[in-house]
């Protein structure tokens, strides 16, 4: 099993910045992929950001390109979402993600097998 603890949510104006955390633990595998979901009331929860294992390569959702930026502490078994310039639409419930069995970047929900609580991010106009 592996336990995924997202922090540092919170409230933010337009265009000002946050950074999120989602520490791993338990039973860490050698490779593992890992992404950024969000859910806003009545959507579904979309891809923001995947990494791979390695972290060379990653994925951005069209909507937060150029604005956030995910990266990975493989030593600390820990993956960040920097957010940047942010917008009231990107206020949602953000969720950690790992995908157990892929080194590359997995951008499909479905895929990934462990989830953390979600941690919220409003952003005030």
């Amino acid at each position: 099993q592996v336990q995924l603890v997202e922090s540092g949510g919170g409230l933010v104006q337009a265009g000002g910045s946050l950074r999120l955390s989602c520490a791993a633990s338990g039973r860490i595998l050698s490779s593992i992929a890992m992404g950024w979901f969000r859910q806003a009331p009545g959507t579904e929860r979309d891809i923001v950001a995947a990494i791979s294992w390695s972290g060379g390569t990653t994925y951005y959702a069209d909507s937060v390109k150029g604005r956030f930026t995910i990266s990975r502490d493989k030593a600390k078994n820990t993956v960040y979402l920097q957010m940047n310039s942010v917008k009231p639409e990107d206020t949602a419930v953000y969720y950690c993600a790992a995908n157990r069995r892929s080194q590359v970047v997995v951008v499909s929900a479905a895929e990934y097998d462990y989830w953390g609580q979600g941690t919220q991010v409003t952003v005030s106009s």
